[in-house]
């Protein structure tokens, strides 16, 4: 009977104990396995960072090359510039240095001169409407 059983369990015996409310069997390198495991993991971790640290470097090798090439300047540098050029300006000031106005923004007199060139140019009669306003 037991032959019968065997070959229908398909030799699941050993789990038919758990199955059935057995207590598990301990396996006494477990704990030694889980740590090799744990170490195969972060090993791998590591070589995959290592890994991708090599391919960035060789990217911004050949970045390098390229701006070297054609003349351009790293993002960083150029903020680095902006900041140093701001700093010499304001050296011997108090305050905070200015913010440069485009031409043509905030001058009431230059509005003031465009809208008299424009009048200029409107015949007579529609004048006389705007001056009775």
């Amino acid at each position: 009977m037991n032959f019968v059983m065997k070959q229908a369990l398909g030799g699941a015996t050993k789990d038919m104990g758990k199955m059935l409310g057995g207590e598990e069997e301990k396996d006494p390198d477990a704990q030694k396995k889980e740590e090799e495991r744990q170490e195969a993991l972060r090993q791998q971790e590591e070589e995959r960072k290592a890994k991708y640290a090599r391919m960035e470097a060789e990217r911004e090798n050949i970045r390098q090359g390229i701006r070297d090439k054609y003349g351009i300047k790293k993002k960083e540098e150029k903020e680095a510039e902006a900041a140093a050029a701001m700093e010499q300006a304001s050296e011997g000031s108090l305050t905070r240095p200015k913010k440069a106005v485009p031409a043509g923004c905030g001058d009431e007199e230059e509005e003031e001169s465009i809208v008299d060139t424009v009048m200029k140019f409107i015949p007579a009669p529609l004048m006389d409407m705007f001056n009775k306003k």
